[in-house]
C-alpha cells in the first residue's frame, strides 16, 4: 500500500492522509455507475495511501454506503468512514427528532457493516436547526451510546460553520472550499483553528470546472446534478460548479491556467492550494476511474506552491470571481 502525509482531523483527532474520497459519485448522482467501477476506484485510492472516505445516507439512497460497507470487507488497510445525517426525507426540511435520527444513523451502520460510524456529519441542515442546537445534543448521546465514534457538520456558508464552533464535541466542520470560494480562509478557517476543529474540504475541483476539461458546450447526462441542477433548481447552487454560472466558470478555469507552473495540470494546482492551507485536515475529491482518484492522492506529495502564486491566486478571485459566486456562502 502507498504511504501518503497525514494530518490530524481537528487538534485531537485520528491522524488520516490528506487526500481521501468523495463517494457521492457511487449513488449515480453524476450519471449511472457499475459496482465493479465504484469497487476498483476504492481499491485504487486505498492503494495510494488514501484512508478517509465520505459519503451519506442519501446518495443514491443508500447506494455510496453499500458499495462502501461490501469493499470494507475486503480490505485490509484501516479505513475511517465518514457519512452523513439529515438530508432525507423523514427528516429534513422540519421533521428533525432523535429517535428519527436514531433510526437512519443505524440504517447507514448496517448499509456500512460497521460496529459504530468513525465520523457522523449533519448533512446541510437548515440553519435554524444548528442554531436551535437540539440535534447537537442528540449527537453527544448517540456518541456516549457507542452508535458513534465523533461528530461533525457539513454546511453551506460561513454563518452555519461559526454556529457549529460554539459547539462542545464538534470534530469536524465539511466546507466547500477551493480557488473560486476563497472567503473561508478569513472568516472560517481562523475559528476552527482556535477551537480545534478539523476542516474537511468538498468540492475542492468545483463539480470539475478546475480539472480545465469543460467548454461552454460540454453537456451532462440528465441524472447529473451539473444537469439539472447548474442553476440551483433542486438543492443550493453553491454545490454545483461551486456556485458559479457555468459558461463563466469555464472561461474563469481556462484564464487560470494561464498561472500554472510548469507541468502541472490545473486540477494539481487546485488541490495543492487547498492543501497549502493550514486550517485544512482532507480534501475529498470524487473520483470517476481508478486513474483519477490515483491522481488526485498524488497530490499530498507535491511541494507547496510559492507564496506569490498565492497572492496571484487570491487577487485573482477578488478581481474576477466573487462578484459572480450564487448561493448562501
Amino acid at each position: 500500500m502507498g504511504r501518503m502525509q497525514t494530518r490530524k482531523l481537528g487538534r485531537d483527532g485520528w491522524e488520516i492522509g490528506e487526500v481521501g474520497l468523495g463517494c457521492w459519485q457511487f449513488g449515480g448522482d453524476f450519471g449511472p455507475m457499475a459496482d465493479d467501477t465504484a469497487l476498483e476506484i476504492l481499491a485504487a485510492a486505498v492503494a495510494c495511501g488514501t484512508d478517509f472516505l465520505d459519503t451519506a445516507d442519501v446518495y443514491g439512497a443508500g447506494r455510496s454506503e453499500e458499495l462502501i460497507g461490501r469493499f470494507l470487507k475486503t480490505c485490509a488497510a484501516p479505513v475511517k468512514v465518514a457519512t452523513k445525517v439529515g438530508r432525507s426525507g423523514k427528516l429534513f426540511p422540519d421533521k428533525y427528532a432523535r429517535p428519527t435520527m436514531r433510526e437512519s444513523i443505524c440504517g447507514s451502520l448496517k448499509r456500512l457493516g460497521q460496529e459504530a460510524i468513525d465520523l457522523i456529519q449533519l448533512h446541510c441542515v437548515p440553519t435554524q436547526v444548528l442554531r436551535d442546537g437540539a440535534i447537537f445534543e442528540w449527537l453527544r448521546e448517540f456518541k456516549n451510546e457507542g452508535l458513534i465514534r465523533e461528530f461533525g457538520a457539513s454546511v453551506e456558508s460561513v454563518e452555519e460553520g461559526l454556529i457549529c464552533l460554539e459547539q462542545d464535541g464538534l470534530r469536524s466542520l465539511q466546507v466547500i472550499f477551493n480557488p473560486f470560494r476563497q472567503k473561508l480562509v478569513r472568516e472560517l478557517f481562523p475559528q476552527a483553528l482556535a477551537k480545534g476543529v478539523g476542516i474537511i474540504v468538498r468540492l475542492p475541483l468545483a463539480s470539475g470546472l478546475l480539472a480545465g476539461k469543460f467548454t461552454r458546450t460540454t453537456t451532462f447526462p440528465a441524472s447529473d446534478h451539473r444537469h439539472y441542477n447548474r442553476d440551483g433548481q433542486h438543492f443550493n447552487v453553491g454545490e454545483t460548479f461551486a456556485g458559479l454560472p457555468f459558461a463563466i466558470g469555464v472561461e474563469l478555469a481556462d484564464r487560470l491556467k494561464g498561472y500554472l507552473p510548469d507541468g502541472m495540470t490545473l486540477a494539481a494546482m487546485s488541490l495543492r492550494w487547498i492543501l497549502d492551507h493550514e486550517a485544512v485536515s482532507v480534501i475529498i475529491p470524487g473520483a470517476s476511474s481508478p486513474a483519477q482518484a490515483a491522481g488526485n492522492a498524488a497530490t499530498a506529495a507535491m511541494p507547496p506552491l510559492p507564496a506569490d502564486l498565492h497572492e496571484q491566486l487570491r487577487a485573482f478571485y477578488a478581481d474576477n470571481v466573487a462578484k459572480h459566486l450564487r448561493g448562501p456562502y
